[in-house]
């Protein structure tokens, strides 16, 4: 007979996966993710026999229990399934799975709701850092509906602003793990940041493209992704994140100037597929290398800079706003950004 756990299925910005109690699955690791990898269908590049999307994007996991700490409502673990190879990363952030925890935490009663919204503070499991979210709570209950937008999703939806605090460092232990504003690897000039996502930023334009490729060019590209792949390699030993082959982190992230009134075009990889649009702490990350000057990123971005400033970092399906608070030495101090959730089914999942 099969196994089986409640779970719920979200849409958490431009992401899609399951939200579980954690309480709800084995407490054994390696059981734990066997049963997520039964429940996706990897490894396998349709997912056919699971509840995967085929994409990155879509084979994501939350776990979320009632939290301890006095900072914190309640804690969340991201889970990254690969598609196609049996790994359940946890090196990383999702700050658009990131997205449904709080209405999960108030639907499933870990969180006491308000009149009007509630705000839930989250604390982030895999590089232990707090977040919060504010949920829209018109009756005393989660309500998705709404007028906020965000692109890559279609229609309009409750706004879900996201906070982010002491994000610098997240998983390499400073903003700059090198110390370094620009590093060279394989030729090519790189800023190695950290600010909630470890990412490698450099320009499109050294990589031979103009970085407003699709998606699909972009992964067609062969030649290109093992050039990017070299560079990563090395760059995540630079990073002290060891030997990243098997790892998800770091992200690649190409800039150019911007097209669409924004501050600056990316084109990231996740890390070995184009991007559909931009992961939330990567684009924190490259907005937060906009403001180093002499970096890849400051070169091409244009920028009104101000202690509370927005800078709207483009990307294949539409626009990131990334709101960024600074102090008076202009050090990034808070991050945040608008996202959106719905909540897509809620049963009983079978592996």
């Amino acid at each position: 007979m099969s196994s089986a756990a409640r779970c719920m299925w979200m849409r958490g910005g431009t992401s899609k996966g399951g939200y579980f109690l954690g309480e709800d699955l084995p407490k054994d690791k390696a059981l734990r993710d066997a049963f997520l990898l039964r429940v996706m269908g990897s490894p396998d590049l349709r997912q056919i026999d699971g509840m995967g999307g085929a994409d990155p994007l879509t084979s994501k996991v939350a776990l979320i229990s009632k939290s301890s700490r006095p900072n914190a409502d309640v804690d969340y673990l991201f889970l990254q399934i690969s598609v196609d190879q049996a790994i359940v990363a946890d090196q990383q952030n999702c700050g658009n799975i990131l997205a449904g925890v709080g209405p999960f935490a108030l639907e499933r009663g870990l969180v006491e709701p308000a009149q009007g919204t509630t705000r839930v503070r989250i604390f982030l499991k895999n590089t232990r850092q707090i977040a919060h979210a504010t949920v829209s709570t018109p009756d005393g209950s989660v309500s998705y509906e709404g007028n906020a937008q965000i692109d890559g999703v279609p229609g309009t939806h409750a706004p879900i602003p996201l906070e982010f605090f002491d994000t610098a460092g997240s998983l390499c232990g400073a903003l700059l793990p090198t110390n370094n504003r620009v590093d060279e690897f394989n030729d090519v000039a790189c800023t190695l940041i950290d600010n909630g996502m470890p990412c490698v930023v450099l320009l499109a334009q050294d990589l031979g493209i103009t970085g407003y490729e699709s998606r699909e060019a972009l992964d067609a590209n062969a030649a290109l992704k093992a050039r990017l792949e070299a560079i990563r390699l090395s760059a995540g030993e630079a990073m002290r994140l060891g030997d990243v082959k098997e790892k998800t982190v770091p992200k690649m992230v190409l800039v150019a100037p911007p097209r669409q009134g924004g501050a600056i075009t990316t084109r990231s990889f996740i890390p070995h597929r184009a991007h559909a649009s931009v992961g939330v702490f990567a684009a924190v990350s490259v907005a937060t290398a906009c403001l180093l000057e002499g970096t890849p990123a400051a070169k091409v971005a244009q920028l009104n800079r101000s202690q509370h400033m927005t800078v709207p970092v483009e990307h294949p399906s539409g626009t990131m706003q990334c709101i960024l608070r600074l102090d008076q030495s202009g050090n990034v101090t808070s991050a945040g950004i608008v996202r959106t959730a719905r909540k897509l089914m809620d049963g009983v999942v079978f592996a």
